[in-house]
């Protein structure tokens, strides 16, 4: 197979093993002889609600789930609200205060199902109070920008939010709560997956802080002092009110390199798993893999060759330029630079939920000669990246992979396929 399709392929697969059709019907609780509520948040929040409904075999007496628009799917009984990611809007705002409402007062014998994935936490954006959404969304546009890890990212996010770090499993107390997650974090922790709305937080206002002060993130007066004085402390281990909890993954980035995997070996290409959490600045990831892939095709080391090396995670852009982002494209125009046209090296790199930073563009197809036909176009690699205008080079080639919504999120996909000596 030519290494374009073969590629494309293989992301269809890990997209595909993550689907809520297909991983929420094996994990589903036991009934409760009280009421079953279902709310979430992500982008594949509204599929996994389809997915609960059509796997479900009691009634469900009430629900809400709020995703990101154009991620919507019909549901029977569970209301979708739609709402911005990656910076919130007043529209997440009022489901999150909506979801508080509808737990409020439960019994022992109710059941909480919540349903998480990737995207949950600005799409549940409701802030401590006295912070106010404005405030919220100046602090996530900074953030975004920053070079921040998405746990960093995410430890601040839960520590001004009346909603995340364990807050949301508290307001269901004394119901039992299940969370089904699907994980778009390296690592999977519990914590970071839409900023752990059901689960307890090892982390502090102190942390937070000292997140906001490393990164030189301007914040009012007053919501500084939200963190410095433990205003806004998250929920700890141990809490009685989160004794109830049970919470299960269901679809992983892991699972998703393993699918595209046997996608490959059923080509007789050998399928390596570097990492499903590799983590950093794109373009500094992309040096590496770069030299590795370069060390395989010229010397058969660590691999012999033909073989793909697969890898996961979720990489950072410090955004500088003026361009159009993208964390996978960015990846993609470092690596093609560092390759420097080496034959017999392909890559493709996107994000599994359709979304490459904030475009509606999954990532990009790389080849031997993108640099030769990016310069005939009239683009200069190196300017290009420096601009952080990934998107705009490989939409200028034609080499962009656009999905749609996916209705899903296991994080990046990145396959270097390596066929022959550069």
């Amino acid at each position: 197979m030519e290494p374009r399709p073969l590629l494309q392929q293989m992301f269809e697969a890990a997209v595909a093993s993550a689907r809520p059709d297909e991983c929420i019907p094996r994990h589903l609780p036991s009934p409760p002889s009280g009421k079953t509520v279902v709310i979430g948040a992500g982008k594949a929040s509204a599929a996994m609600a389809r997915a609960f409904e059509d796997a479900w075999p009691a009634e469900i007496d009430a629900g809400l789930v709020v995703t990101r628009y154009g991620y919507q799917v019909p549901c029977r009984r569970v209301e979708i609200v739609q709402a911005a990611h990656p910076v919130p809007d007043a529209a997440g705002c009022a489901a999150a205060a909506r979801m508080l409402e509808m737990v409020a007062g439960l019994a022992p014998e109710d059941l909480v199902v919540v349903l998480i994935s990737g995207g949950g936490s600005a799409l549940l954006p409701l802030p401590l109070p006295g912070i106010t959404l404005a405030q919220k969304q100046q602090l996530s546009r900074k953030l975004l920008d920053s070079g921040a890890s998405i746990s960093e990212i995410n430890c601040v996010r839960r520590h001004l939010s009346a909603i995340k770090g364990g807050r949301l499993a508290a307001a269901c107390h004394p119901a039992r709560v299940v969370t089904l997650a699907i994980s778009d974090v390296p690592g999977d922790s519990p914590v970071d997956i839409a900023s752990g709305p059901t689960v307890a937080d090892l982390t502090t206002c102190a942390d937070a802080l000292a997140i906001v002060h490393r990164f030189g993130i301007p914040l009012p007066a007053h919501v500084l002092e939200a963190l410095a004085s433990g205003t806004g402390e998250s929920v700890k281990p141990g809490d009685p009110r989160l004794c109830e909890e049970d919470y299960r993954l269901v679809a992983t980035p892991q699972k998703a390199l393993e699918a595209a995997a046997q996608v490959a070996a059923g080509h007789g290409v050998a399928a390596h798993i570097l990492s499903d959490r590799i983590e950093g600045e794109a373009r500094e990831v992309a040096k590496a893999m770069a030299a590795i892939a370069l060390q395989v095709a010229a010397r058969g080391e660590p691999f012999s060759t033909p073989c793909v090396l697969l890898s996961g995670g979720e990489t950072t852009v410090t955004v500088r330029g003026n361009g159009r982002g993208g964390r996978n494209v960015e990846f993609l125009l470092a690596l093609g630079i560092a390759l420097n046209g080496a034959a017999g090296i392909h890559a493709l790199a996107a994000d599994t939920d359709g979304v490459d930073g904030r475009e509606e563009i999954a990532g990009a197809f790389l080849a031997p000669d993108s640099l030769q036909r990016g310069w005939q176009s009239g683009l200069n690699p190196k300017f290009t990246l420096d601009d952080n205008d990934g998107h705009g080079f490989f939409q200028a080639l034609g080499d962009s992979l656009v999905t749609g919504p996916t209705f899903t999120n296991v994080n990046d996909f990145r396959a270097l396929l390596v066929t022959g000596k550069p």
